[in-house]
């Protein structure tokens, strides 16, 4: 189910999750931008960032959000590791391998396991990403070391090998 976004005005992210929502380039948002069809937040020297209103990409989405998920949006966006894992799995539920693998690398430079582990996975099935054993390993390994268990075990079977 689409939210109705109209009732959610002030809502604003950045440019780069307003690129993975829409799935367009950061030419093209900022093309829009200055000619007026992308609204952005007047008011961002702040944090020296561009702010989108959401409401204003609402008919672009590329995956449908729910009141719950623009809550989660808005976490991932403010840098919260777990958030920005769970918003890549909702983009990789719907078929969105290149966005979600935006998020799970900004949680796995903070070092989330779940990140990690699920990057290496990215990596394995050349989901997101050019397959690459390599960097799925080292991604999965790092997962490990932090304790993340299926890490573990994948890890511990692969040394028995």
């Amino acid at each position: 189910m689409l939210l109705n976004l109209s009732r959610k005005k002030s809502a604003s992210i950045s440019l780069q999750a307003a690129m993975t929502l829409t799935e367009w380039s950061e030419r093209t948002i900022r093309r829009r931008v200055a000619d007026g069809s992308l609204q952005c937040v007047s008011d961002n020297t702040a944090s020296n960032k561009t702010l989108i209103y959401l409401k204003s990409i609402e008919a672009d989405l590329c995956i449908p959000l729910s009141a719950d998920d623009i809550e989660l949006l808005k976490a991932a966006d403010a840098g919260d590791a777990p958030a920005q894992t769970d918003l890549a799995l909702l983009f990789l539920i719907h078929g969105k391998a290149k966005s979600a693998a935006y998020w799970l690398e900004l949680a796995a430079k903070q070092n989330f396991p779940d990140a990690m582990h699920w990057l290496g996975r990215c990596y394995l099935c050349g989901e997101g990403f050019v397959k690459d054993e390599t960097l799925a390993l080292m991604w999965i390994a790092k997962a490990a070391s932090l304790g993340h268990p299926v890490a573990q075990a994948q890890v511990e079977a692969l040394s028995r090998q």
